[in-house]
């Protein structure tokens, strides 16, 4: 039973003299009384706005470092960022540098979207698998 389909039976019920009532479907099971029905609502609408809320978290993919090593988020010293937040990427993009004893690795983006976060600085030390950026990719 989906979240619309309870406030429905909750309305049906609320404007009965029904005190009590237990409902069974497909192994889903509710057990309501008359007073607890306009709490169970709220509880209902705070359930469905927390998995709205984790899906709009989900469309945050990270990217990631490919090995250990000290980041650069610039070719030269004297250019600016290859990436800033609110910038958007695509695929196979060059997002920064990861060097390891004198041995530079680009880091590209697997994904398109619009970078929400730059979770590293220029000059860091960086560890396999450590998020770099977080791209939104709903955008």
């Amino acid at each position: 039973m989906n979240s619309q389909e309870i406030k429905d039976f909750l309305k049906s019920i609320r404007d009965t003299d029904i005190e009590e009532i237990k409902y069974q479907s497909d192994g889903n099971s509710l057990y309501f009384k008359k007073a607890d029905v306009e709490p169970v609502v709220s509880v209902v609408k705070e359930v469905v706005a927390k998995k709205s809320e984790e899906t709009k978290k989900s469309t945050l993919i990270a990217i990631k470092s490919s090995m250990v090593g000290t980041f650069s988020d610039n070719q030269n010293s004297d250019q600016s960022s290859l990436i800033k937040e609110g910038d958007r990427v695509v695929e196979g993009q060059k997002v920064g540098q990861i060097e390891a004893m004198k041995i530079i690795k680009d880091v590209h983006s697997k994904i398109k979207g619009k970078v929400i976060k730059v979770l590293v600085t220029n000059g860091q030390s960086v560890e396999y698998g450590q998020e770099l950026f977080l791209v939104d990719t709903s955008k």
